[in-house]
């Protein structure tokens, strides 16, 4: 077992808006290294939730997050001989970070053209609370609901 916690990195906020958050995403988006293009991708969605919505696109992008980041979670858990799913409440930084792969992941699963404007469609149906990744929370939260009964299995 290691001595120490690993020191937590800080991140650099992104250049156009001054935002950690904002590098968390497109860090999330980066595939083989090529932040540039993750970068490019995020901002012409942002640029094309600005248009369809004629809202500032940070904002409605923050709003979808926020909609989409969930606040409790089920873990597995054995207890003589069976296995119970336990609700648990999900600390601050794994939070913003499933409501980030959840986006990202069901925004590359839907059929517009280009990565962009899938992201885009995402953040516009998450801000609405509509969508699959705002889906995924309810999903989430409404499976730790049923398994309320277990809650005393927690460790």
């Amino acid at each position: 077992m290691r001595k120490d916690k690993p020191k937590k990195r800080m991140l650099l906020p992104d250049p156009k808006f001054n935002d950690t958050l904002v590098t968390r995403f497109v860090n999330n988006l980066m595939e083989s290294g090529k932040k540039s293009t993750a970068s490019g991708i995020f901002y012409d969605a942002l640029k094309i939730v600005q248009e369809k919505t004629q809202e500032d696109g940070l904002e409605t992008w923050k709003k979808a997050l926020s909609n989409i980041i969930p606040s409790v979670e089920v873990k597995s858990r054995r207890v003589g001989g069976a296995t119970f799913q336990i609700p648990t409440e999900i600390r601050p930084d794994r939070k913003t970070a499933l409501g980030i792969k959840w986006m990202i992941n069901y925004a590359s699963l839907r059929n517009e053209k280009s990565m962009a404007e899938r992201l885009a469609g995402e953040i516009i149906a998450a801000s609405k609370g509509e969508g699959a990744s705002v889906k995924k929370k309810d999903d989430t939260h409404r499976m730790a609901e049923a398994n309320k009964a277990f809650s005393h299995f927690r460790v």
